[in-house]
C-alpha cells in the first residue's frame, strides 16, 4: 500500500527530514500506491455536524472522525498498515525516532475536513498522550485534495516562531495535494497551522481534506522533557498591509473585527479553564486541611497530655450533667 519509492528512497528521505527547516520534517509525494489512495479518497466520510462541534461547544467548520475501522474496507486496511511493525519501523528510519507507538485511540487524528472560512492558528501540539500518558513524537498527514492552490489558504504553514512578525518568522509552507505526506517532530517548537480557506466562490463546495496519524514513544530524550500541556495557539499578527497611513477599507475592517473576535473566544476559553482549575484546587485544599485537621485531632487524642486528663475531664462531664 505504501508507494515502493518511498519504501526504497527512505534514506534520502531520512536526510531530508534531519536537516529541514524551521523544524525536522520531510515532505512525501504519492505516499500511498495510487488505486490504494484513490480508494481512501472514495470512502472519506461525509461532513457531519456531530463530528464538528468546536473548542467553542458550537457546530464549526471542521470535522473529524476517529473511528477509522468503520469508515469502510479502504479504512480497515489503513489501520492495520499504520499500527503494523513494519510501517513503524519505516517511519522510524526517517524520523530517526526509535521505538514509536501507534495510537489505537486515534485521539486527535483520523480523517479531517476543513471548510470554507476554517483556519488553524499555528500551535504546537498536546504532548502526552491522555490514557496511554505516552509522549507525543510525530505527526503524519496525508492529504487528500485533487486541486489545492496557495492562494486558496489552507495549505499547511511551519514556523520557526510565530509570536514574531511574520517577516521575521520562519515560515515553510506545504500544498496539501492528493497523496502528500507531510510528518514532522513533535515537540516544544514544531509550530504549525493553516491561514484562513478562502476558495474561489465556484469552488466552495469543494474542502481540505487529509488524514492525520499521530506516533508516541514511551520515553524521550531528557533534554525534550517538559511539563504536560494541552495545544499551545498563537493568535494570527495582524495582515500587514494594516499600518499607519494607510488607508483602511470594509472589507479590512471586517478582517480587524474577525481577528478581535478570535481572540476574545480564545480569552473566553483560557478563563473558563482558569475557573475550572480555581475550583478544583480550593476542593482539594479543603480536602487537604479537613485530612490535617484530623490528623491533629488524632494525635492530640493519643497524646500523653489528653490521656493524662482524662479523668479530670470525665469528672468534670459528670458535673455538667
Amino acid at each position: 500500500m505504501i508507494d515502493p519509492r518511498v519504501l526504497d528512497g527512505w534514506q534520502a528521505l531520512a536526510e531530508t527530514f534531519r536537516s529541514a527547516r524551521p523544524f525536522r520534517h520531510v515532505v512525501i509525494d504519492d505516499f500511498f500506491e495510487p488505486a490504494f489512495c484513490r480508494e481512501i479518497c472514495a470512502q472519506f466520510p461525509a461532513f457531519k455536524d456531530k463530528a464538528a462541534i468546536n473548542e467553542n461547544k458550537e457546530v464549526g467548520g471542521k470535522a473529524t472522525q476517529e473511528r477509522v475501522r468503520s469508515l469502510g474496507p479502504a479504512y480497515k486496511s489503513l489501520d492495520d498498515l499504520v499500527k503494523s511493525a513494519s510501517f513503524r519501523d519505516l517511519i522510524s528510519r526517517i524520523s530517526g525516532i526509535p521505538d514509536l507507538q501507534y495510537d489505537p485511540y486515534y485521539f486527535g487524528g483520523g480523517t479531517h475536513e476543513n471548510r470554507q472560512g476554517q483556519e488553524l492558528d499555528p500551535h504546537v501540539d498536546f504532548n502526552y498522550h491522555p490514557i496511554s500518558r505516552q509522549h507525543r513524537r510525530l505527526n503524519l498527514i496525508v492529504y487528500l485534495n485533487e486541486e489545492w492552490q496557495d492562494e486558496w489558504g489552507g495549505s499547511i504553514q511551519l514556523h520557526r516562531d510565530p509570536y514574531r512578525q511574520p517577516g521575521e518568522d520562519e515560515i515553510v509552507t506545504v500544498t496539501p495535494l492528493m497523496n502528500r505526506c507531510v510528518m514532522f517532530e513533535t515537540t516544544e517548537h514544531s509550530w504549525h497551522g493553516f491561514q484562513r480557506i478562502d476558495l474561489p466562490e465556484e469552488m466552495r463546495h469543494h474542502s481540505r481534506r487529509s488524514f492525520a496519524l499521530y506516533f508516541y514513544t514511551t520515553e524521550r530524550p531528557v533534554e525534550e522533557v517538559a511539563g504536560e500541556h494541552s495545544t499551545i495557539y498563537v493568535e494570527r499578527h495582524l495582515p500587514g498591509h494594516i499600518r499607519a497611513g494607510e488607508v483602511l477599507g470594509e472589507n479590512d475592517l471586517e478582517e480587524i473585527k474577525r481577528l478581535i473576535a478570535r481572540r476574545d473566544q480564545h480569552l473566553k476559553r483560557l478563563y473558563g479553564r482558569i475557573n475550572s482549575l480555581t475550583g478544583e484546587l480550593a476542593e482539594r485544599r479543603e480536602d487537604s486541611m479537613a485530612e490535617a485537621l484530623k490528623r491533629r485531632i488524632y494525635e492530640f487524642e493519643h497524646s500523653t497530655s489528653w490521656r493524662v486528663t482524662a479523668p479530670l475531664r470525665a469528672v468534670r462531664s459528670w458535673f455538667k450533667r
